[in-house]
């Protein structure tokens, strides 16, 4: 399958495994405000990015582009709420520092506690994310090629896109999902650390990768290992090698959860 071959089914599938339920409170409308700025930036700068609830998303292009592009969507119930959030950056040249602001919540009761802000980055794929965190909500890396990605969610849905480059994610609660629609015989790594949930990985059948996964209390289910080689009883840890040569490493950490590695057609 060519980069520019509409989504598969299987992307369908993941794409709606990673969209956000709309949750609102009946009667009351969300208020929205929108902020946009973009600055330069060395192909090969950083990124550090900290919000509390909603969503991040970094979607890495081309080393042409020079900037990097923030779009936050800020919500609330409350007009005095969403003015409350603030969105603050301090950039230059070789590296951008986002920092989310929440108001305080309010005392015990039934007073406003609204909020979340959504992130849409773009960013030169090659840019380094020292640390990207959030709270609750939902994490998309897309398209990154960068030597270090460092991505931690608390609670909520971690997904990994087409990464050809170094990433180092760390889920609390959730899921996470790391898809590859096609493959490249490039030198890297991905390393998983999942406290309570479950870890898909798609795979090409043409790739070659050492694989490292482990769960403490839950299952693993690996598509690549051989029929005759598949036991009765599922394992909770596997170490092997796919095809010759195998230059990228993935390795999965589970405390409370199952690993399922699914092999697919390119």
């Amino acid at each position: 399958m060519g980069r520019g071959t509409s989504i598969t089914k299987l992307g369908c599938a993941i794409v709606t495994f990673c969209l956000l339920s709309a949750c609102h409170h009946k009667g009351e409308q969300t208020l929205e405000e929108t902020i946009e700025r973009n600055y330069p930036v060395e192909a090969n700068a950083t990124l550090s990015i900290k919000n509390r609830d909603g969503s991040i998303r970094v979607y890495g292009a081309g080393d042409e582009l020079h900037e990097v592009r923030i779009e936050a969507i800020k919500k609330a119930y409350k007009a005095e709420r969403l003015k409350g959030i603030s969105v603050r950056v301090e950039a230059n040249r070789n590296s951008i520092s986002i920092d989310t602001v929440y108001p305080a919540d309010p005392g015990p009761g039934f007073s406003d506690r609204s909020g979340t802000v959504d992130y849409v980055i773009v960013v030169p794929q090659s840019l380094r994310i020292s640390n990207l965190e959030l709270a609750n909500g939902e994490v998309l890396l897309e398209g990154m090629r960068s030597d270090e990605a460092h991505a931690s969610l608390g609670n909520g849905r971690l997904f990994a896109h087409n990464c050809f480059g170094n990433l180092d994610l760390h889920l609390k609660t959730g899921n996470l999902a790391l898809v590859y629609e096609w493959w490249e015989d490039a030198q890297f790594s991905v390393r998983c650390k999942i406290e309570d949930g479950n870890s898909f990985a798609y795979i090409p059948s043409d790739a070659t990768f050492r694989l490292i996964a482990h769960t403490a209390t839950g299952k693993i289910a690996n598509d690549f290992e051989e029929k005759e080689h598949r036991h009765a009883e599922p394992e909770n840890k596997t170490e092997m090698t796919v095809g010759t040569d195998a230059k990228t490493l993935f390795q999965f950490e589970t405390q409370d959860g199952n690993i399922k590695i699914s092999e697919h057609n390119p």
